[in-house]
C-alpha cells in the first residue's frame, strides 16, 4: 500500500521549500509585510492614506498588504516602515547548526 499522505518535514523557509531563487530574502520581506499590514490595521488607514504616509501609490499599497512584493526591494519596504514611525533594527548572529549524527556518536 502507497501512503499518499506523506509529510516532508519543513526547512523553516516555505520559500525554500518551494523553491524559490532567493528564499531568505522573500521571507524577510514576507516579514516585514506582515508589519506593515499590522500597522495599516490597527491604524485603521484606508489604502489611500497609507499611501499618503508612506510615500507610494494606493496599488502599491495594496500589492504590499496582499503580499505581492515582486516589485519592492527590501529596503523599500524598510522605508514604508519608517515612514509610519517605525524602526527596523537588522541583527547579525552565527547561524545554528544542526548537531550531525556523527558529532552527536
Amino acid at each position: 500500500m502507497i501512503n499518499d499522505n506523506a509529510v516532508t518535514p519543513s526547512s523553516g523557509n516555505v520559500f525554500a521549500d518551494l523553491g524559490f531563487a532567493n528564499p531568505e530574502e522573500e521571507l524577510l520581506k514576507a516579514k516585514l509585510v506582515r508589519e506593515i499590514r499590522i500597522v495599516v490595521k490597527r491604524r485603521k488607514l484606508t489604502q489611500a492614506k497609507a499611501a499618503a504616509l508612506m510615500g507610494v501609490k494606493q496599488p502599491d499599497v495594496s500589492a504590499i498588504v496582499t503580499g505581492r512584493t515582486g516589485k519592492f526591494s527590501l529596503d523599500r519596504l524598510v522605508r514604508c516602515l519608517n515612514r509610519l514611525d517605525y524602526e527596523v533594527d537588522l541583527v547579525v548572529r552565527h547561524k545554528r547548526r544542526a548537531r550531525s549524527a556523527k558529532a552527536a556518536a
